[in-house]
């Protein structure tokens, strides 16, 4: 490993659900429709598991592919990074169930959560590991499963969400390659955390659902993201106007059209994934950039933006070249 090293996603791909959770079937259980779900955040169904698939399972489910897809041995991979804040249990970590169930003998493992940036934040902490020297291939995944902490009688919560999740393989390459994963800009405005929290009652209580202030982060998203990454494409070396595609949060169809036009990303492909798939959290940057690649949207080596934004006001960008 050299100072010319750099990580490249050398494989990405997604799992879902079998359950199809759609608007009309929605409106059956709380006060809401169709035309009213549509109008405010643009999705139609989404994915939702089942009560014994828990959030290792999907995780599983995705890097199975991914790991398949990038053609290497288990036992090449040296770090397992998983994002989610989902996971019911504390330990061992999601990262651990998921070597094991791949067979990933000695790898270094961990759980990231930076809620709906948790993929952005977990495929630059391998980045820079491999930029360090600590890795030559990592497996990064974003996972969550929301049905589990969702007031299934609160309108404004309950028709977001999905579950599912995304995984991709990262491996070393030459510094001087143009598909590299380029720097990242991140950071955060925790002094506005209180606008979206999954916490719990109490040391022995049952978990608390999730909850947000849905003005104060659409404010915030289309204030503050275009800026971010416009610095990631500066970064990078990459024009906005030159991007393949734009993959962001999938967090509301409005916030994604409106800062991908405020970045100026006038010819790129535009994940819209939010519309099948609701919003999956930590999973739905990868499961939507593996949509785009599943399709042949976009092609490989070309420069795509990701953008994760979420909890804690954090956020997340990168350009990446297209697996």
């Amino acid at each position: 490993m050299t100072a010319t090293t750099a990580g490249r996603i050398l494989s990405i791909a997604h799992h879902q659900p079998t359950r199809v959770l759609a608007n009309d079937e929605l409106a059956a259980m709380v006060d809401t429709s169709d035309e009213w779900i549509r109008s405010r955040v643009g999705i139609t169904t989404r994915h939702i598991a089942a009560e014994d698939e828990s959030v290792a399972d999907m995780a599983v489910g995705a890097a199975a592919k991914a790991v398949a897809r990038a053609g290497v041995d288990a036992a090449d991979i040296d770090l397992v990074l998983v994002a989610t804040c989902t996971a019911v249990d504390r330990m061992p970590s999601t990262a651990a169930r998921v070597a094991h169930q791949l067979g990933v003998p000695t790898a270094a493992v961990f759980d990231l959560n930076a809620a709906c940036a948790g993929f952005t934040y977990a495929l630059a902490t391998a980045d820079l590991a491999i930029r360090g020297g600590g890795s030559q291939t990592a497996l990064v995944i974003g996972a969550d499963k929301m049905s589990d902490f969702l007031d299934w009688t609160d309108r404004t919560s309950c028709v977001i969400f999905g579950d599912g999740a995304g995984a991709a393989v990262v491996t070393a390459a030459d510094a001087s390659r143009g598909d590299l994963i380029g720097p990242v800009v991140w950071g955060s405005q925790p002094e506005r955390g209180s606008a979206i929290t999954l916490g719990t009652t109490g040391p022995a209580g049952p978990p608390a659902l999730f909850r947000q202030d849905g003005h104060v982060v659409y404010r915030w998203a289309m204030t503050s993201l275009a800026p971010v990454a416009r610095r990631a494409c500066e970064r990078a070396g990459v024009a906005p106007a030159d991007l393949a595609a734009v993959v962001t949060h999938q967090a509301n169809l409005r916030i994604i059209e409106a800062v991908t036009r405020q970045i100026g990303a006038t010819g790129a492909v535009v994940a819209r994934d939010v519309v099948d798939s609701g919003n999956t959290s930590a999973a739905s940057v990868p499961l939507a950039l593996s949509k785009l690649v599943e399709r042949a949207e976009v092609p490989s080596g070309a420069p795509v933006l990701l953008l994760g934004f979420g909890a804690g006001l954090s956020y997340a960008a990168q350009v990446v070249g297209c697996p």
